[in-house]
């Protein structure tokens, strides 16, 4: 099968090469992937900036959620039948979405939305489980509270603030004045241009921050989130905390608690619980959110859509910056 590659860790560009067509474990579905979309975990994997968290094996396929049709079932599936059309989100061993078909687990997939093309259902699997793992797992939103969620018009935030909408959610947002408009259409209550006005300026008192760009605007948040209120980070630093969830062992426990130092301060000095995200794939999520979208209530946002070949040239827009909504492959 055709694939896109890397050979070793740091800034190289993706090569399309030929890899051999993935065995399927006895729970695992063959997938004949159509489309893939790029986030960027996908050039933070590139760069060895997540392998103290998960180690990959070189040459690596990159790409971290699809949509597709199940050619292929394990003799223990139950949950889905060749024809099938799919999407998902690999677990993390498993990853390799920017190729021509990939072999995951019954229980990371779920039946596409039926009102979404592939290249729409591509959009979605990343987004959706972050979102939902931050908003509805993490900061436990509820009805009528207040959440922060920057970089509105992005990947993720096009996503979460149309989830933060159904729980019934207060949301503000950062965007630029070109974006503004798109964060306000999908539901945004108060949208901050991060170009002139600085969010702590404007906002007090918040229950919850979902934050995705981690550095000073991460730090900055501890400002505006109420007394025992919470913080979630896809971008941050991850914390002794996370390290002793995840099973880090006592040498990356020891460095990820160095290492979010400044954070953990903040959480003492603010009485605010900072949590680090690393999504996890679940099928039953992308069957909720696939509900949400055949009913109407989250739609997807995409920015553009690349041929496969084209991998590279849509990896570097996506590290632009410039994007509102989603990047897409169509591998089919």
């Amino acid at each position: 099968m055709r694939a896109m590659v890397i050979d070793s860790y740091g800034k190289v560009p993706m090569r399309l090469a030929e890899m051999p067509t993935p065995e399927i474990g006895e729970y695992e579905v063959l997938t004949e992937i159509h489309a893939a979309s790029i986030n960027p975990v996908d050039f933070k994997m590139r760069d060895g900036k997540v392998k103290l968290l998960i180690k990959q094996k070189m040459p690596l396929i990159l790409g971290n959620d699809f949509s597709g049709v199940v050619t292929k079932v394990g003799a223990k599936v139950t949950q889905f039948k060749v024809g099938d059309a799919i999407y998902g989100r690999p677990r993390k061993s498993k990853i390799g979405t920017f190729a021509e078909y990939i072999a995951v687990h019954e229980d990371d997939i779920a039946l596409k939305p039926r009102n979404l093309s592939f290249e729409e259902a591509a959009s979605i699997p990343l987004v959706g489980l972050t979102s939902y793992q931050a908003l509805h797992d993490i900061l436990h939103l509820q009805k009528g509270g207040k959440v922060l969620i920057p970089a509105g018009a992005g990947g993720v935030g096009t996503f979460a603030i149309q989830l933060a909408k159904i729980m019934g959610a207060y949301v503000a947002t950062t965007a630029s004045e070109a974006g503004a408009d798109l964060v306000k259409s999908l539901g945004a209550d108060e949208v901050i241009n991060y170009k002139t006005e600085q969010f702590q300026n404007r906002l007090q008192n918040y229950d919850g921050v979902f934050d995705t760009l981690g550095g000073k605007s991460l730090e900055t948040s501890f400002q505006i989130v109420k007394n025992g209120g919470k913080i979630v980070s896809v971008s941050g630093v991850p914390n002794a905390r996370f390290a002793k969830e995840y099973g880090s062992g006592f040498f990356k426990t020891i460095l990820f608690s160095a290492a979010s130092y400044k954070l953990t301060t903040l959480e003492k000095k603010h009485n605010v619980q900072y949590t680090f995200l690393f999504m996890k794939p679940s099928g039953n999520q992308l069957h909720i959110i696939a509900d949400f979208i055949e009913s109407g209530k989250i739609k997807p946002v995409i920015d553009r859509i690349f041929p496969f070949e084209d991998a590279q040239k849509a990896m570097e827009y996506s590290e632009s910056g410039r994007a509102k909504g989603k990047i897409i492959l169509k591998i089919r």
